[in-house]
C-alpha cells in the first residue's frame, strides 16, 4: 500500500469540500482579553479580537486565578508527577474537587484531564459497574459522549433532539428491571439551545433509570452560584452525574464528574481514562479551584454576559442576519456551507481583525455550517460596535449572494 498516497487523498477531499481547518496562531494579550496577536505565516503580526473563543467570562485573565496559579508554581513546580494513584494527588487536587462537590450540591467530585475525557472514561465505566446498562442518549450529544457509550458496549439507545415524547417510546420498550441511564447535554453548544431537564428527570424517576448530565457549556454562566442550567432552575438534586469543564467559563483546563461518594469512588477505582492518566499539574488545579470559588459569588459578571450576548444578537437580527437564538449566550450565524463560510471567516480575520473559526460537518450538520460567535462580559461597546459593521458590510457587498462569496 502507498500509504503516503492515502494521506494525500484523504487530505484532499477535505479541501475540496472546505472542510480542511486552519489553525490561525493568536496570542493572547493579558489584561486586554478579547485583544490578541495574530502570528502570520509570513512572520508578521497584526492586532485582533477573538470572537469564538470559550474563556466565556474572561476568567483566563482573572487576577484571583492569575495570582492562585503564580503561588502554586512557585510553591511546588511544574508537574503533578504521577498519576493521581502514584504520586499525582496533591492538596490543589482535593481543594478543587471540594469546590466541585460544592458547587454541584454533590457528595464528591473527581478531576479529569478533560470533559472529553471525563465523558468518555465515565460513560463506558458504567457499564462495567451496571452490566446491561441500557443508555438513553440525546441524538446531538457531544462527541466524547457518543465515544464514551460507544466503547462501553451493550445496549444504547439514540432519542430526537430533546424529544421527550421520543425517549419515553425508547423507554417504555424495553425491560423494566434492565439497569437505564439517559445522557444529555443541558446547553447545546452548535445551536446554543437548552435540554428539558425537568421532564427527562420525571422520566428517570418514572422508568427508574440514572441521570447523566453535561454542564459543559453552562458551568460558571447560569445559576446563582454558576452550578450551571440544573442550578439555575433547581434540579441539581435530581441528577446522578454531572458533567462539567474548567476549561471554558472557569478559563483554565480540565473536566471532571460531580455525584454521591460511592459513584466517584467508583468510576475513581474502574475508569482506565482516570487511572492511568497522569494528573493534572497542580498549577492548573489551583488555578482552576480559585476561579470556581471567585464564580460563586460574581453573578454580576454572569448577568453582564448574557446582556452581552442579548445585546449582540439583537444587533444580528437587526441587520436581517440568519442567527438562531434559544435565550442562552452562544449566538451562532448560519451560513449552510462550508467554502462561503471559510470565505466569510477569512475576510473578517484579513479584511477587519475579527477573529471568528469556521463550523463544518462533522461538528454539525452538512448545510448548516456557520460561525458561533461568543461574546462575553470583555467584549466591549468597541469590539460590538467593529463586528456588527463588519458582518454589515461584508454581508452587504456579497448581497448575501453565495456566488458573489465564492468569487
Amino acid at each position: 500500500m502507498d500509504y503516503d498516497a492515502h494521506l494525500s487523498a484523504a487530505l484532499d477531499r477535505l479541501h475540496q469540500e472546505g472542510r480542511y481547518r486552519t489553525f490561525i496562531e493568536i496570542a493572547r494579550d493579558k489584561g486586554h482579553f478579547p485583544h490578541a496577536v495574530w502570528h502570520k505565516t509570513d512572520g508578521s503580526t497584526r492586532p485582533v479580537t477573538v470572537w469564538c473563543g470559550n474563556d466565556y467570562l474572561g476568567m483566563g485573565q482573572h487576577p484571583a486565578v492569575l495570582g492562585a496559579m503564580h503561588e502554586a508554581l512557585d510553591a511546588v513546580g511544574a508537574g503533578s508527577g504521577g498519576t493521581r494513584n502514584i504520586s499525582g494527588t496533591t492538596v490543589y487536587h482535593n481543594r478543587l474537587e471540594a469546590e466541585l462537590a460544592d458547587l454541584h450540591g454533590k457528595e464528591a467530585a473527581l478531576l479529569f484531564t478533560s470533559a472529553y475525557i471525563a465523558n468518555d472514561a465515565t460513560l463506558s465505566t458504567l457499564r462495567v459497574l451496571f452490566p446491561g446498562l441500557i443508555i438513553y442518549s440525546d441524538e446531538l450529544n457531544h462527541a466524547s459522549m457518543i465515544e464514551g457509550i460507544r466503547r462501553g458496549g451493550g445496549a444504547k439507545r439514540i432519542f430526537r433532539h430533546n424529544d421527550v415524547a421520543h425517549l419515553r417510546e425508547l423507554l417504555e420498550k424495553d425491560d423494566p428491571a434492565a439497569p437505564k441511564l439517559i445522557a444529555f447535554e443541558s446547553v447545546y453548544s452548535m445551536d446554543g439551545d437548552f435540554g428539558p431537564i425537568r421532564e427527562i428527570c420525571d422520566l428517570a424517576e418514572q422508568f427508574g433509570a440514572l441521570t447523566y448530565l453535561d454542564e459543559v457549556h453552562a458551568v460558571g454562566m447560569y445559576g446563582p452560584r454558576g452550578g450551571g442550567v440544573a442550578e439555575r432552575d433547581g434540579l441539581m438534586h435530581r441528577l446522578d452525574i454531572i458533567n462539567g469543564t474548567l476549561g471554558k467559563a472557569f478559563g483554565v483546563m480540565g473536566g471532571y464528574i460531580a455525584a454521591s461518594a460511592k459513584m466517584c469512588d467508583a468510576i475513581r477505582s474502574y475508569a482506565p481514562g482516570f487511572i492511568f492518566t497522569t494528573s493534572l499539574p497542580p498549577v492548573i488545579a489551583a488555578g482552576a479551584a480559585a476561579s470556581v470559588a471567585h464564580l460563586k459569588s460574581d453573578g454580576a459578571l454572569r448577568e453582564r454576559h448574557q446582556t452581552q450576548a442579548k445585546i449582540l444578537k439583537l444587533r444580528l437580527k437587526g441587520l436581517g442576519l440568519p442567527i438562531i437564538d434559544h435565550g442562552s449566550h452562544i449566538v451562532p450565524l448560519i451560513v449552510g456551507d462550508p467554502k462561503h463560510t471559510k470565505i466569510i471567516s477569512d475576510r473578517l480575520l484579513a479584511d477587519h481583525g475579527i477573529y471568528v473559526q469556521p463550523i463544518n460537518f462533522p461538528t454539525v450538520p452538512r448545510g448548516t455550517e456557520r460561525l458561533r460567535f461568543t461574546p462575553s462580559p470583555v467584549h466591549g461597546p468597541k469590539e460590538m460596535d467593529a463586528l456588527v459593521r463588519a458582518l454589515d458590510a461584508l454581508w452587504s457587498h456579497c448581497a448575501l449572494n453565495r456566488a458573489e462569496l465564492a468569487g
